[in-house]
């Protein structure tokens, strides 16, 4: 997307075809264990012995550590759209595991949009999501469902 954006768009705003991107983040190995210790303590992901004998061959991120770190950069798109609420996500891949070290960007494409049939002041927009490693190696993808403000009409609540 062009500088000519505003820091906040609105669902008028978004076009189909347009991309939002933001990075990188650096994942690192005490992260990585931190995390699993605290919401998925399960050996491979907190035991670099135990990790090089899995089917990764090394230590590497929990999903949920993966999800995480996509919804983190969401909020650090520039410029990002005002969200009003998360709908849902759809056709949700991890192709390829996070790795200590990895440094994560993030790629979000609009692929449609629709205004609200019951509310005027805001609408639906789809997204593709793309989260990727420094080799550009896909690790979290899939469609985003989100409900965006529309400009010009007192909006909902978003706190």
């Amino acid at each position: 997307m062009s500088n000519l954006y505003p820091e906040n768009l609105y669902f008028e705003d978004a076009e189909v075809g347009t991309s939002l991107r933001s990075g990188p983040y650096l994942v690192t190995k005490s992260e990585i264990i931190q995390f699993a210790k605290q919401y998925d303590p399960i050996p491979r992901h907190i035991d670099e012995e135990a990790a090089a004998r899995s089917v990764f061959g090394g230590l590497t991120a929990t999903s949920a550590h993966t999800f995480s770190i996509f919804i983190l950069l969401t909020t650090r798109l520039q410029p990002r759209l005002h969200v009003l609420a998360g709908l849902g996500w759809d056709e949700l891949r991890l192709p390829n595991a996070v790795r200590p070290d990895d440094a994560l960007d993030l790629e979000i494409t609009v692929l449609e949009k629709r205004a609200s049939k019951s509310k005027s002041d805001r609408g639906i927009v789809r997204n593709q999501v793309l989260l990727r490693n420094q080799k550009r190696e896909t690790v979290l993808q899939c469609t985003r469902n989100i409900l965006v403000a529309r400009r010009g009409v007192a909006n909902a609540r978003t706190d």
